[in-house]
């Protein structure tokens, strides 16, 4: 699998909406929240074009990934992978690119979510922990190895 990132513009806002609607409705649709107006609104609310990279698999786009540095931590505010890509290990290696960034920083990442998502499996499988949770929403950070190692 060869994986690659391409920047994104404001002109691709529609193209990585789908994007999001696609990955994120099953989830959705299993509690009861699927609303494609919402899903909209919720993406444009945090997109940052100069944030956000498009992601390829063997020149196909795949899906995308968003992180947003912070002054104490990196926000992964996007991580979507359209469906015929999931399970592949594709979110893995995307992931692994993050965590790498982190361990270089030496900053945190922190993400939320949504509850009952095969998402939150995912990011505890790839050591996340559990900060706190909402109604639909749950909380995570990964700290970076020096830190974790320092710790431990």
């Amino acid at each position: 699998m060869n994986v690659a990132f391409a920047s994104t513009t404001s002109d691709d806002v529609e193209t990585l909406v789908q994007i999001r609607i696609e990955a994120m409705r099953e989830s959705l649709e299993r509690i009861g929240r699927f609303d494609p107006v919402r899903s909209r609104e919720r993406f444009l609310a945090s997109f940052e074009p100069a944030q956000c990279r498009f992601i390829f698999v063997d020149g196909v786009k795949a899906g995308f990934v968003l992180v947003r540095p912070e002054p104490d931590h990196l926000q992964l505010a996007h991580l979507y992978i359209v469906p015929a890509y999931q399970g592949k290990g594709l979110g893995a290696a995307v992931l692994e690119a993050v965590l790498a960034d982190s361990d270089a920083r030496r900053l945190p990442v922190r993400l939320n979510a949504l509850r009952d998502s095969d998402s939150n499996r995912f990011y505890q499988r790839h050591g996340f922990v559990k900060t706190g949770e909402d109604e639909w929403d749950i909380y995570y950070v990964h700290k970076p190895a020096a830190v974790a190692a320092a710790s431990a």
